[in-house]
């Protein structure tokens, strides 16, 4: 028995091993990016744009308490159909505002009836004399914190920035891609809003958890270990995925937009082994900071010829667009079969960043924060912030897609082949650019088609 003992602990002296007491300092959090309440750098740079913060149909007439950029608010709907987002507490005693009465021209606070418009005007303040010279005053000079809202296709936006630097509420192409079908939905996250965004920027990650950890969670072509492809333009960042599945050339586009608003290809409409041309993002969708330690996705899956199967367009569709899993699961199922959130909420409420050993399939990742960083600074500087709405009345070109095209093996270096298609299939992409959107689609199919004609010529 001591002989067993003695050669056990002698493996435990090897300096190269165990080194566990020496790395049990914990890392330091990015305090740049993870904060982002009122005041912060990174909070100061998200007010600069509009954001989805709620579900239209999360909201009636009811006050409707929420938490957005680190701030208490409340969502309103008049009786008159009007939507108002204001600071969740009265500025004459602090009541809270979630216990309000929506009326015809906006929410009166429960405690002295006091009365306030969506865009924060004292409209009565009804516990005082009708003459009095104070209430008038205060009516005058003082506001109930408000935020300009727009609700459009079941999301309701915000800019929650400086009046004065309110950009154009974006269009973007994926609000009229013909003959989809969109279903808004919100899924929660209990950590910080990068750990989610990261997600996105790192389409390996969809050969490991979605495939062989989890099981086939979305198709089994996804398994594929494809060439990886990096473009920075702008405030736009796509991470392409080239894959080989038998004698197809799978090429999926994931996309971010700056700050969060995020595509991808199909979830489940492509599997790699069925010709597809210029299918687009299964998803239209914005990560939130709901605050430090908490974050919302809020989003439109996208159903039809070009997004996901019609029979998705559930609740539970919905979730598996998201994450690849159902959100109500067991502690069991989520150990054995984790999906995006397990493996992002995992990290802890706030990823420990300055522990982070980067590698070159995160490149996207390492470019995407650095730009951030960078705006943070220009901010500071005070410029102002690049908007993806570039021309006026001009819908924003989107990337976030899926290709398959039918090019059997030609040449020895197979991985090199199929790069180079999908370098080719991104370039057709820019240049179509300016097109119109219509022709701009129509022009990409017909090209990737004659790609696909060409190389059995």
């Amino acid at each position: 028995m001591r002989d067993q003992l003695n050669k056990q602990f002698s493996s435990f002296t090897d300096s190269k091993k165990y080194k566990g007491y020496l790395q049990s300092e914990e890392p330091k959090i990015d305090n740049v990016l993870a904060h982002i309440g009122p005041g912060s750098p990174c909070g100061e740079f998200f007010r600069r744009y509009w954001h989805p913060v709620s579900l239209s149909s999360e909201v009636d007439n009811n006050p409707t308490p929420l938490k957005i950029l680190g701030e208490e608010l409340v969502l309103f709907r008049t009786t008159n159909d009007e939507l108002g987002l204001v600071h969740k507490h009265c500025p004459h005693r602090n009541a809270s505002l979630v216990f309000g009465k929506c009326e015809n021209k906006g929410i009166r606070c429960c405690y002295h009836g006091w009365l306030f418009a969506p865009d924060g005007e004292i409209l009565e303040t009804p516990g005082e004399a009708e003459n009095s010279e104070s209430a008038k005053n205060i009516r005058e000079r003082l506001r109930l914190g408000a935020y300009p809202v727009i609700e459009f296709n079941g999301l309701i936006f915000s800019y929650m920035g400086p009046p004065n630097e309110m950009p154009e509420f974006p269009l973007y192409d994926s609000y009229s891609v013909p003959d989809i079908t969109t279903r808004p939905y919100r899924i929660d996250y209990n950590c910080n809003w990068l750990q989610i965004l990261d997600a996105i920027m790192d389409p390996i990650h969809t050969s490991f958890l979605h495939s062989t950890i989890s099981g086939t969670q979305f198709s089994k072509g996804l398994g594929e270990i494809g060439e990886l492809e990096v473009f920075e333009r702008g405030t736009q960042f796509l991470g392409s995925n080239t894959r080989r599945v038998n004698d197809y050339v799978w090429i999926r586009v994931n996309e971010l937009i700056l700050p969060n608003f995020t595509q991808a290809g199909a979830a489940f409409a492509a599997d790699g082994t069925k010709t597809k041309f210029f299918g687009r993002s299964s998803f239209t969708r914005w990560v939130v900071p709901v605050d430090d330690t908490h974050s919302v996705s809020l989003a439109w899956a996208n159903f039809g010829e070009r997004g996901d199967p019609i029979e998705y367009n559930n609740k539970e569709g919905c979730e598996l667009i998201e994450q690849g899993e159902l959100v109500d699961r067991s502690w069991e199922e989520k150990k054995s079969h984790p999906s995006d959130a397990e493996a992002v909420e995992g990290m802890g409420e706030i990823s420990k960043h300055k522990g982070e050993h980067l590698m070159p399939t995160d490149k996207a990742i390492l470019l995407y924060r650095r730009r951030i960083r960078q705006l943070i600074k220009d901010l500071e500087n005070g410029k102002k912030m690049p908007q993806p709405q570039q021309i006026h009345g001009e819908a924003v070109r989107t990337n976030g897609q899926d290709t398959v095209l039918r090019i059997p093996r030609k040449e020895s270096d197979d991985r090199q082949y199929i790069r180079s298609i999908g370098s080719a299939v991104m370039n057709m992409q820019f240049e179509a650019e300016k097109m119109s959107l219509d022709k701009r689609d129509q022009y990409i199919i017909d090209k990737l088609a004659e790609m696909e004609k060409n190389s059995f010529i």
